[in-house]
Parts: C-alpha cells; structure tokens; sequence
C-alpha cells in the first residue's frame, strides 16, 4: 500500500506535528505500507488561494501543470491521510485552498449526469485532526459539520468510502490526553491493513 500523508499546520513544534510523527511512525512500521510520501503544505508554500481569469477557468483546473505534482501523488496513493487542527468547526483554509484546487472536476470526479461520478474509488482516507474545545461541542453544537463535510461533501462525492476520522478534542488542556491520543495514533496506522 502506498500512503500520501499530508500535513497542514504551520507550526512544526506544534501538537499537531506530534500528530503527524505519530501517523508516520505507525506507518513505518507497518508491513502492508510500502511506500510513505509526505507533503506539507506550509513548508511547500502551497498558495490556497482560487485564480480565475479568462486564460485559467474553473473546468481546466484538472490541467493545471502548477497543480500536476499533487494530483500525481493523490493518484498513485492507495492512503490519504491529512493531519490538520480543526478551526471554526472545520479544517484550516490552506487544506481547503489545497482540496479546492487539487480535487478538481475530471481529476476527482466528474458530473456529466444528475450525479457525480467519483474518480478516486479504491482509495481509502483518514484524517487526524485536533480542536481546542471538547469532542462533544463539534458533535452536538456544530452537528458534525466537519465529519460530513471531510466524509460525505469531499470523501464520498470523489468516490472515496473507507474513511475514518480521529477528532481529538479538548487538545488545549493540561490533562487533554494528548499522549494517550499519539499513541492510539500511531496504533492505529500500525495496525492498519489493506
């Protein structure tokens, strides 16, 4: 299995980079991932910004060559993983710029008929994300507003229905169980198989 972590945090002594360690160190040492490639957003100053313009349109960002390096990785991954903080009940705006841009029509996905038609079957998603405030505020205040929008919005519009999510919440605190949740972390990427 060939494994696409990404990473979307500015902060590389942050907890959400322990997050990203972790992820890869289960990885590494499981036996069904073969091939780990890792892709920071902020380190590669990847701009999340949309341009449109009469010479760049919407319907040819799949062409994009600025962007071909990213779908190349998505598309030889059998693994997407993301690791991000959770904002405003949702993922940061470069992850959102990032899967504006990337998960593009006819790379994606494709909408010729009533419904669309996802491109990235087979694959499978995780994404390990931490908030500030308690597991339980996102669930019932928010409504899983980021569950559906990672899970069904984007994961299941492009095709993609293994997915798991990991929202750690309560991330802040002094006894936020942050340890306990790297471990379970880079369990869980141990253990995951094919």
């Amino acid at each position: 299995m060939r494994a696409l972590l990404i990473y979307a945090h500015p902060n590389h002594r942050s907890l959400n980079y322990a997050f990203f360690e972790a992820a890869q160190k289960g990885m590494q040492q499981n036996a069904a991932i073969h091939e780990i490639d890792m892709l920071d957003l902020y380190a590669e100053k990847f701009d999340p910004v949309l341009v449109f313009h009469e010479n760049k349109r919407r319907r040819d960002m799949h062409k994009d060559p600025e962007l071909e390096v990213y779908r190349k990785k998505i598309k030889q991954a059998d693994l997407l993983v993301f690791v991000y903080p959770i904002f405003w009940g949702r993922p940061p705006a470069m992850l959102l710029g990032f899967i504006d841009q990337v998960f593009a029509a006819n790379f994606a996905y494709r909408h010729d008929s009533l419904l669309p038609e996802g491109l990235l079957a087979g694959k499978r998603a995780v994404c390990v994300s931490t908030m500030k405030g308690p597991r339980f505020y996102s669930r019932f205040f928010l409504h899983n507003a980021h569950k559906v929008l990672m899970k069904k919005a984007l994961f299941q519009f492009v095709g993609i229905r293994k997915v798991k999510l990991f929202e750690f919440g309560g991330m802040e605190k002094k006894n936020g169980k942050q340890q306990k949740y790297l471990d379970q972390t880079a369990a869980y990427f141990r253990k995951l198989a094919k």
